[in-house]
């Protein structure tokens, strides 16, 4: 039986903790035989004060972390983005079984070096401070998890069970994760990754030398709008205007345009029941057909996803 060893440490989210016991507990095979065991331990055995307003008492130390063939480091409020994991725990990490990391115990793994050269993930909330501390590490914040081999890191919290799922699927295939997740009723494959959560304001433009430009095309983005006319805002030609609109966005005034398109697609397909062609006119990308193909590359699913994802598969269907 393959053993699954939850690393825990003060300031444990109990949802991580569970999940992973939860979908773990829930493979099993054709016969019905468990496939996993799946033990909590901590790096000193005893309470473990958690997030909630709770202890859990965790029975063993590191030592059932080195007899496992997963390590999984779930997040920890009190201790994650802390420097200084400790060198025992690191040595656990380092020992050669699969480790992965949910949320931002991903800052555990890149501590303990593992995620050097790799591409990682963690919760969209940590990743800028996360790619400060280690510039090492190729972060993905868009994505629910990657999977590099031995080592995997997911985002947010329930992203965990997607990747757990996903390691289910990775041992013993499609059938069992499947059964897996119906037993705990998740859906066994998300479509998209974090990128349809994190919320991108349009900045209100600022007194710059294309402010007047920008907050004109927010007004008219329905309509389709050049670069001569955003030049001819700012009474520019337009390679002048193209300089500075670069150096004031760090984008091209393209990319922007359809930033901020999306932007509007989002808040429409959130907050109305418009069908997808009219969001798509509202929004600047005059087709259905243009506005699946940039929300796609943006966030990673179709409209009909996104707006079943916020407002729940009876507002689709409508």
């Amino acid at each position: 039986m393959h053993r699954v060893a939850v690393v825990v440490r003060h300031g444990v989210l109990p949802m991580e903790l569970g999940l992973v016991h939860q979908l773990f507990g829930a493979a099993v095979s054709s016969g019905g035989e468990r496939l996993y065991e799946v033990v909590t331990c901590a790096p000193r055995p005893g309470p473990v004060r958690t997030d909630a307003d709770f202890t859990i008492a965790v029975g063993h130390g590191l030592e059932a972390a080195r007899d496992a063939g997963t390590v999984i480091v779930p997040a920890s409020h009190e201790r994650d983005g802390v420097p200084g994991a400790s060198a025992e725990l690191a040595g656990v990490l380092r020992g050669g079984a699969r480790v992965a990391s949910i949320c931002t115990g991903a800052f555990v793994l890149a501590e303990a070096g593992l995620l050097d050269g790799r591409r990682a993930t963690t919760h969209w909330r940590s990743a800028a401070a996360f790619a400060a501390r280690f510039p090492a590490v190729r972060l993905d914040p868009d994505v629910l998890y990657v999977d590099e081999g031995q080592v995997l890191t997911s985002a947010g919290e329930a992203a965990g069970i997607d990747l757990c799922l996903h390691l289910i699927r990775r041992d013993h295939g499609s059938a069992v994760a499947n059964e897996a997740a119906r037993r705990t009723v998740v859906p066994p494959h998300r479509e998209g990754g974090q990128a349809q959560f994190i919320r991108r304001p349009v900045a209100e433009p600022g007194v710059s030398s294309t402010g007047a430009a920008r907050a004109w095309a927010l007004r008219h983005l329905d309509r389709p709008l050049t670069l001569r006319d955003l030049a001819a805002r700012e009474s520019m030609s337009v390679r002048t205007f193209t300089r500075r609109f670069r150096e004031e966005t760090g984008l091209s005034a393209a990319r922007w345009l359809t930033r901020q398109r999306v932007e509007r697609a989002r808040q429409l397909l959130e907050d109305t029941d418009l069908p997808v062609e009219r969001v798509a006119e509202r929004s600047g990308f005059g087709t259905a057909a243009a506005l699946r193909l940039n929300l796609h590359a943006a966030l990673g699913v179709s409209p009909t996803a996104y707006r079943a994802t916020f407002r729940g598969p009876e507002t689709v269907r409508r």
